[in-house]
């Protein structure tokens, strides 16, 4: 997979970089992080301008980012409020966590992109949260630019041992996506709780 991407980016430079991003951010199974540090280590042997693998980057990220956004806002809430109570999810429950999401999520939209397999995530769970738009991509849009400009620049920093960081930054990620689980579990437990008490005295809304 790794030496596949790297021919692309050197057979199609930025468009390559754009669309395996957007790609990946969506969710299929391209190892972002690697083709930003390779892009990075590109950068630094001259071979391409900063600036334009920087945009493109940045590009690709937003663009499969909010694509995920929109499937979740058009298709995924629609889903959940037709079959949720077949998994015990009533209109209160899914209401209150859309709350939840709009008020403590947001910031996991932003550095989501550090975590493997949430940032793909992220961006769909807002969207069935019903989050506006303009919140979304002000969090999503930051986090994108700021997670292409980081491994870039490490990239571009270490250069030819460029390969080795990748390693690292799995490790680091997948102790940062344990916390977030527990956290998770945390917040799922107080939301919970929460839910059946809401569902006590405001049921007769619904």
């Amino acid at each position: 997979m790794e030496i596949i991407l790297q021919n692309l980016f050197h057979h199609y430079g930025y468009f390559a970089l754009f669309f395996l991003l957007a790609l990946g951010v969506v969710g299929l199974p391209i190892p972002d992080e690697f083709l930003l540090t390779f892009a990075g280590y590109i950068v630094y042997t001259g071979e391409v301008s900063f600036a334009l693998t920087l945009l493109a980057a940045f590009l690709g990220s937003v663009t499969g980012i909010t694509i995920n956004y929109w499937l979740g806002r058009s298709f995924g809430l629609p889903l959940l409020l037709k079959y949720g109570q077949k998994l015990h999810l009533t209109k209160q429950r899914i209401h209150t966590s859309q709350n939840y999401f709009q008020r403590f999520g947001k910031p996991l939209i932003m550095f989501g992109y550090f975590i493997p397999g949430i940032r793909h995530l992220t961006a769909y769970f807002a969207g069935m949260s019903s989050l506006s738009y303009r919140a979304f991509a002000l969090y999503a849009y930051i986090g994108a630019f700021i997670w292409s400009l980081l491994f870039l620049m490490i990239g571009r920093i270490v250069g030819s041992k460029w390969y080795l960081v990748t390693s690292y930054v799995h490790k680091a990620s997948f102790g940062g996506l344990a916390l977030l689980i527990i956290v998770a579990g945390i917040s799922y437990y107080s939301f919970k709780t929460r839910g059946r008490k809401s569902e006590r005295y405001d049921i007769s809304k619904w």
